[in-house]
């Protein structure tokens, strides 16, 4: 069976952190871009219409990339929540596996994955040790 290590769960939720700002920002460029150049038609506060150019059509591409960054990042730093409590699941105290869990359900899964990572145990390395000797043990017979 193939578990998801710790190292493998902290360079997933730290890749989907800097997709999600990297989607951020490129979004927020492009909002502020078209801004700039006058591409919203406003009244007011409000933005009512759009004026069609090349640089509205790049803009919305831009922001769209960026939208799509934000998701996958998004989407990588579930499965870290995931894989994170896959792996604290294969430890003797399910301790670890209920806080991720719980703080994951009540929306504080970002709290509970940043202690994770910077103190959480390993599981999967704990279940190959616990293998490893059960293996060393003489089997009676």
């Amino acid at each position: 069976m193939t578990t998801m290590t710790k190292a493998t769960v902290t360079r997933l939720f730290i890749g989907g952190g800097f997709s999600i700002i990297a989607g951020a920002i490129l979004a927020i460029a492009a909002v502020w871009i078209a801004i700039a150049n006058d591409v919203f038609v406003m009244n007011g506060p409000d933005i009512v219409g759009l004026r069609g150019s090349r640089l509205a059509a790049s803009m919305l591409g831009l922001a769209i990339v960026g939208a799509v960054a934000i998701m996958g990042g998004l989407i990588a730093g579930l499965v870290a929540w995931i894989g994170a409590l896959l792996n604290t699941w294969q430890l003797e105290s399910k301790a670890w596996f209920i806080a991720l869990l719980l703080l994951g359900i009540f929306n504080f899964g970002f709290f509970a994955m940043v202690a994770y990572l910077l103190g959480g145990p390993d599981g999967a390395s704990a279940a190959a040790l616990r293998g490893a000797q059960a293996a060393a043990r003489p089997n009676p017979a």
